[in-house]
């Protein structure tokens, strides 16, 4: 599925063909919620790196957050003007990108459930609202993006 995508004040707009276009994962661990996470949690999807067009690429600026005192190998892309997160990736898996859902202008489908991961990381003030059918976890869950797209029947980047 191509996605569509831009920061606040647009300067930074892309797109790219996901594979795992279904909103469904919601990240609480702190570089997630304190990058990208206004309600306490991000939402990352997984699409295709070698599909991936930036318009204003000079505004695009990286981030590697330190987990447990080293520099992490992934790279959070934010726009260096309104600051806006845009999408991670990561050296060790140069096929992939994974844009954030809050930066995605398409519209998107409906997940028919949601993983609630690094729960073990949430901040006291942040509800995890889980719905009849979710999952919720301390740590990351065994299963990819792609394989949880796979089970669940939802949109492929073939679509």
């Amino acid at each position: 599925m191509k996605l569509d995508g831009s920061c606040h004040c647009g300067a930074v707009r892309f797109s790219v063909d996901a594979y795992a276009p279904v909103p469904y994962l919601r990240c609480y661990c702190s570089v997630c919620r304190k990058t990208a996470g206004g309600g306490g949690y991000a939402i990352n999807l997984g699409a295709r790196a070698d599909t991936l067009k930036i318009t204003g690429a000079e505004h695009v600026t990286v981030f590697h957050a330190r987990i447990d005192g080293q520099e992490s190998p992934g790279e959070r892309r934010f726009c260096s003007r309104c600051g806006s997160a845009l999408w991670v990736s990561d050296p060790r898996w140069p096929e992939l990108v994974h844009p954030f859902a809050s930066a995605i202008d398409t519209p998107l489908p409906e997940a028919p459930s949601h993983v609630h991961m690094m729960l073990g990381s949430k901040a006291n003030w942040v509800p995890v609202q889980a719905g009849p059918g979710d999952e919720c976890r301390d740590d990351y869950p065994a299963e990819s993006l792609e394989d949880w797209h796979r089970v669940h029947g939802m949109p492929d980047g073939e679509g």
